[in-house]
């Protein structure tokens, strides 16, 4: 049936419905004391990352901040469309460590981007930004590892389901432009954008050898 996986992904947001809400409000308000309370202790002692020839070539784009922000919207897929509460935890348990490794590193390497103009009457928006990130702890880029996590949990989840292929490559397209964002609006520069695919992908890889553990032991038992 053509609405078959729309049903399914519906039955997996019903599912934890409560649990999901709570703990994604929890843990995104839990994050940003961390991220804010890291970057208040760093930031006075951060090596400025230096430009590549991609951050040169790159121009500013406003408009990309909007999917630069979606982000957020982005992550919470993932634990909505969690089929059951091992699904979820494992995606919470991933994310938290993934934090934990960033946030590590930015308190003993903190980091930052160069400070780039940004005329505050043109874009409110993005001057606000760079004025409460403050363009600090830059490397890794947990914006994109966040993104590419996500993505990869998503695909999982999409497959899972048999969601067509257009659905598939729009998983892949918004987090590319996640990850993409992070430059154009200049929260990142090249070097620690890959620092955050490595950690992301890093992740990935955790996650997947996870999942294929699991069987193998309940087969075992």
């Amino acid at each position: 049936m053509q609405s078959s996986w729309q049903g399914a992904l519906g039955r997996r947001c019903a599912t934890l419905w409560a649990l999901k809400l709570v703990g994604n409000s929890v843990a995104t308000a839990g994050f940003f004391v961390l991220y804010f309370g890291v970057m208040s202790r760093a930031l006075p002692h951060a090596w400025v990352l230096p430009l590549t020839p991609l951050d040169r070539w790159l121009e500013l784009r406003v408009a990309a901040l909007p999917l630069y922000a979606s982000l957020w919207l982005y992550l919470a897929l993932p634990p909505a469309f969690a089929k059951d509460l091992r699904e979820l935890t494992a995606f919470a348990l991933h994310a938290a460590l993934m934090s934990a490794v960033a946030l590590a590193v930015f308190w003993f390497m903190p980091t930052a981007v160069p400070i780039f103009p940004v005329d505050g009457e043109l874009h409110p928006a993005l001057h606000f930004l760079k004025t409460t990130d403050a363009a600090g702890n830059a490397f890794p880029s947990l914006h994109v590892s966040f993104a590419v996590f996500a993505c990869a949990v998503l695909m999982r989840q999409l497959r899972e389901v048999g969601a067509p292929a257009w659905v598939r490559a729009l998983n892949v397209l918004w987090a590319v432009g996640i990850v993409y964002s992070t430059m154009a609006v200049r929260q990142h520069v090249a070097i620690d954008v890959a620092g955050g695919l490595l950690l992301g992908l890093l992740f990935c890889w955790g996650s997947a050898y996870a999942d294929r553990a699991i069987p193998r032991a309940q087969r075992s038992k």
